[in-house]
């Protein structure tokens, strides 16, 4: 966990309809583990009695040596650890791997296969044709066009990097937001969210508190040089940019002009 829980923070907000709640319950939204176990566990506590069985029965399904372990983590929060040595469940001893546990708990792959077949854009006579690729992403905008608003969440997490491309776009902030915890999204595709102008600065947000991503310097320099990003983080990343991105930043005029102005500082001041 090297950042805030985007998908957890809809739930708690109360922002999540009953058939995406139950949707979490069952464990088939599947983000990486600790959002997945974190909705479970605030789950046991929804109004609607259906969801509280179910996340409990989820969670029943998941061996407490799998849990002990995983609360191990130094980067497990108090209150999950609260939450489960309240039933006896207590963090394993010994280290643990921080990179060990983004698969989620409850794998429900093969009850999705529908859904990745739905989405299967790789004819390769579709390929192999000039402006195949063109072709390609305008089917895979159809079939998304089509879904509903829970199978478009699916995608979100459990899609290939074309669908990603394209929900984490989606007006839907809660689906543009779960694009950033599907477990399948590689920092390249990071690299390439941050330099877009399209997305919510919800997404800009959470790739600046991922401390991971940022330690990526064209993530880094894609925030710092995308407009959309909000001017306090874009204001704090100026430290990190060498002399010659600073120098392109203080002259570019798609980005605010204190940004512009803060950079042509550093520029002289590195001269000095």
């Amino acid at each position: 966990m090297n950042g805030p829980n985007p998908l957890l923070e809809f739930f708690k907000r109360g922002e999540v309809a009953r058939d995406v709640r139950l949707l979490a319950a069952q464990g088939a939204l599947a983000p990486r583990a600790h959002e997945q176990l974190a909705i479970l566990v605030l789950l046991l506590d929804d109004a609607d009695q259906e969801i509280r069985e179910t996340a409990r029965a989820t969670l029943d399904t998941i061996p407490h040596e799998t849990i002990a372990a995983f609360l191990a983590r130094s980067d497990v929060s108090l209150a999950l650890r609260e939450f489960f040595a309240d039933r006896g469940v207590y963090p394993a001893e010994g280290a643990v791997e921080e990179a060990g546990a983004e698969e989620p708990f409850v794998d429900t792959t093969s009850a999705e296969e529908s859904l990745v077949d739905a989405t299967d854009t790789s004819d390769e006579s579709l390929l192999g044709e000039e402006g195949g690729e063109e072709r390609r992403r305008e089917s895979i905008t159809q079939k998304l066009q089509k879904m509903s608003f829970t199978e478009r969440l699916k995608a979100a997490v459990k899609g290939t990097r074309e669908m990603r491309a394209i929900l984490v776009r989606d007006t839907n902030k809660m689906i543009s937001v779960a694009v950033m915890s599907s477990p399948k999204l590689t920092e390249q595709e990071v690299e390439g969210i941050s330099r877009m102008a399209s997305v919510s600065e919800d997404v800009l947000r959470i790739i600046a508190h991922n401390r991971n991503w940022m330690k990526n310097y064209k993530v880094a320099l894609g925030l710092a040089k995308n407009p959309k990003t909000p001017l306090a983080i874009s204001m704090n990343l100026i430290g990190r940019l060498n002399n010659q991105d600073l120098t392109q930043l203080s002259m570019d005029r798609n980005v605010p002009e204190p940004l512009r102005i803060a950079a042509r500082k550093k520029v002289v001041a590195n001269r000095i």
